[in-house]
């Protein structure tokens, strides 16, 4: 009779007093305990960014690990488009085309250019991002980082005044408003006319009950303000999440595992020669407040995507980063 395989343990290293760790101990590889999963959560719930180093997790494993953590949503996809990873539930961060081969679309660069603003995963969709799963596959051999904002701190360490001023305000969001911001080729008015999602700039993190503020490059304005009014807040108070104290940046290795929660984090991603050195990202993205193994509950990606179909080529710009 075999014996069965005894839990392991996380070791957790802290990367900033109160954000960011790097984590190791347990394989991800294989089905973990509630035990386990109970301590990957509870150092989600600490530090907002956890880092596993060489994983060794490929495309299936990458999933299944994630939907331990809620419902995950699904690449916008058309009838007769090819996609270059097995799962729609892979978000493709890469610069590569469907075959395989670097980009050297300019529309498709142009549109990546928004993931280097600091930004959530999502922010621009009605029903908000969780915790975001990126898995390294090939990285440049130089650039490339990610880095991460701690916004729970950056919140607890605002004036109170300012506090009072924000702790009721709407944000909203949209995602063609952050790619106008990077440069896309987007008037005001298209911007405008397309969907947009409204979310407190300030919350409480049910994972930890700290507040936090939800601000991203996709907020782009403040319901009751005077849009010029509204910006300049949004942008003094990712200004101030941004600060030294509050950031730390990731530098990749090929099965390097980041899992981040964008209801307590921002996070951007750093410059690299994207005409010339392979970066293969593949992301999962969990939906908040869903159960864990939650299956086929709604495409509201597609949806998107669908009531707007001459913006940009889906297959160019795989919305990855947003």
């Amino acid at each position: 009779m075999n014996e069965p395989e005894s839990e392991m343990s996380l070791k957790v290293e802290p990367i900033l007093p109160r954000f960011g760790a790097e984590c190791s101990g347990l394989d991800l590889t294989k089905p973990l305990s509630a035990e386990e999963l109970k301590q990957v959560t509870g150092a989600m719930d600490k530090w907002g960014v956890c880092i596993y180093r060489n994983t060794g997790l490929n495309d299936d494993q990458h999933v299944e690990f994630s939907r331990n953590f809620g419902y995950l949503e699904r690449v916008p996809q058309r009838e007769g488009q090819r996609m270059r990873l097995p799962h729609r539930e892979l978000f493709d961060a890469s610069n590569l085309t469907v075959d395989g081969d670097i980009t050297q679309d300019v529309a498709a660069i142009q549109y990546r250019k928004g993931d280097r603003l600091w930004h959530t995963d999502s922010a621009f969709m009605e029903k908000r991002t969780s915790y975001s799963l990126l898995l390294a596959h090939a990285v440049p051999g130089e650039g490339g980082e990610t880095w991460f904002a701690d916004t729970r701190s950056a919140y607890e360490d605002l004036p109170q005044e300012k506090k009072d001023l924000i702790d009721d305000k709407i944000g909203i969001n949209s995602l063609w408003w952050s790619r106008k911001k990077a440069g896309a080729d987007i008037t005001d008015e298209e911007v405008e006319a397309r969907m947009q999602a409204r979310h407190p700039i300030v919350h409480t993190h049910k994972g930890s009950g700290r507040k936090s503020l939800f601000i991203a490059a996709h907020t782009m304005g403040i319901v009751g303000m005077e849009k010029e009014e509204g910006r300049a807040l949004i942008k003094e108070l990712i200004d101030h999440a941004t600060q030294p104290q509050y950031i730390f940046s990731v530098k990749w290795n090929v099965g390097d595992l980041v899992i981040w929660d964008n209801l307590c984090s921002m996070h951007r991603g750093g410059d690299f020669d994207y005409e010339t050195l392979k970066r293969d990202m593949r992301r999962t993205t969990v939906r908040e407040g869903t159960e864990p193994h939650t299956r086929d509950l709604d495409d509201p990606f597609s949806e998107l995507f669908s009531a707007i179909p001459k913006v940009v080529d889906i297959q160019k710009a795989r919305v990855a980063g947003i």
